[in-house]
């Protein structure tokens, strides 16, 4: 949560230029002991206004770009940002400790939970550590043993979907990738305890669907959600990635697209700048969220959530043909 570095997508450059031109006025009246507050609050105004501008009219590929943004806060920024007492737990009991999904045991608001997700890096040497939030089967089966502890223990579980999608080399085929999520989504199907899965940046394929079935769909408004990436989907459709601008509209990736489409339950409000704008204020729309979802959840028998939980996934994709 330290102070994010400059990193500007090509979106932002004009709204940077005219904060700094603001910047350069305020620091020239100061030094010459000059009153332009008047100037200075109308540029503050316009300000404002073209980043209203630009953020409300993003297209699904800039949203992406927001989505894959380096400083975009990750699981590990959330949980230490919202939770007490938090102890990550280790490895799948099988043979590896998969660094690119992580979790553990917390307190929300002394509320004990089981915490788990994709975890990014914030660097190249800290992304190839973490393969890119790419996880393996030990880490979907890591996470299914985290999640069965919960459930044996009475802990709401709480997701947080970071990836482009689960690893895709041919050792993962090995270790059985497909069997790890598959069995995953059966599994959290029959969970007795609440489950919220909260989509925090990029929900890429069956890696994003392997912690991601709960009893509600959260998501912020500049993450995405998609069956594959648009760089994929246009190298399959067109022989083309570059148009991944194009595939990105065409695939419903965003947040109001899958809250129109009944996939998502609940959009996050951001920062005006996005989450890595202002990463506590994001962690702090998120547990309250979180919070507000489980005392709803809590009132229910597990037997209603789970009925409400298959019902749900049993409707997507219901359609009536015109």
């Amino acid at each position: 949560m330290s102070k994010p570095r400059s990193f500007l997508l090509d979106f932002e450059k004009p709204l940077c230029e005219l904060e700094s031109r603001i910047e350069q006025i305020r620091e020239l009246a100061q030094e010459n002991n000059v009153d332009v507050s008047d100037q200075i609050a109308e540029l503050e105004e316009k300000a404002e206004q073209l980043r209203q501008e630009i953020f409300s009219s993003l297209t699904p590929a800039q949203r992406l770009q927001l989505a894959r943004h380096p400083r975009r806060p990750s699981t590990l920024d959330y949980i230490q940002a919202m939770s007490e007492e938090w102890f990550e737990l280790h490895g799948d009991r099988h043979s590896s400790d998969d660094p690119a999904l992580v979790g553990g045991v917390a307190r929300l608001d002394g509320i004990p939970v089981v915490m788990l997700g994709h975890q990014k890096g914030r660097d190249t040497k800290d992304n190839v550590a973490r393969n890119f939030g790419m996880a393996s089967p030990g880490g979907y089966r890591k996470a299914i043993r985290l999640m069965e502890h919960a459930n044996r223990f009475g802990m709401p579980i709480l997701t947080f979907i970071d990836t482009p999608g689960a690893w895709a080399g041919v050792e993962a085929e090995k270790q059985g990738q497909g069997e790890a999520i598959a069995f995953n989504l059966r599994e959290m199907f029959s969970f007795d305890v609440p489950i919220l899965s909260t989509v925090i940046g990029e929900g890429g394929s069956g890696g994003a669907l392997g912690i991601g079935v709960g009893d509600r769909i959260l998501m912020f408004e500049h993450a995405v959600y998609t069956v594959a990436t648009p760089e994929a989907c246009a190298a399959i459709l067109w022989k083309d990635a570059s148009k991944s601008g194009q595939a990105a509209s065409a695939l419903k990736i965003t947040a109001w697209d899958l809250k129109e489409l009944g996939i998502l339950d609940q959009i996050l409000p951001e920062p005006s700048r996005g989450a890595h704008a202002d990463p506590l204020a994001a962690a702090g729309v998120l547990k309250t969220v979180l919070k507000e979802n489980l005392e709803e959840l809590m009132q229910l028998t597990p037997g209603q959530r789970k009925e409400r939980r298959y019902q749900k996934y049993r409707a997507i994709g219901q359609f009536q043909a015109a």
